[in-house]
């Protein structure tokens, strides 16, 4: 599944997300979704997601 699709993302899913202070490394942080903070059906750089540790960066990977 793809982390550019809002369908495919919802609460309570294990994801791996980029920080934006990790976005020219690329460090991955992974977690589970507590908000999806992107209102569009799509986004090429991932949906962006608040993670229950409270950390904000955009989906790359679904566990």
């Amino acid at each position: 599944m793809s982390g550019t699709n809002r369908a495919n993302i919802h609460p309570g899913l294990e994801v791996k997300i980029v920080l934006k202070k990790d976005q020219r490394s690329g460090t991955l942080t992974s977690g589970i979704v507590k908000d999806l903070l992107t209102k569009s059906p799509n986004h090429p750089h991932g949906i962006k997601v608040r993670l229950e540790s409270g950390d904000v960066g955009r989906v790359k990977v679904i566990c």
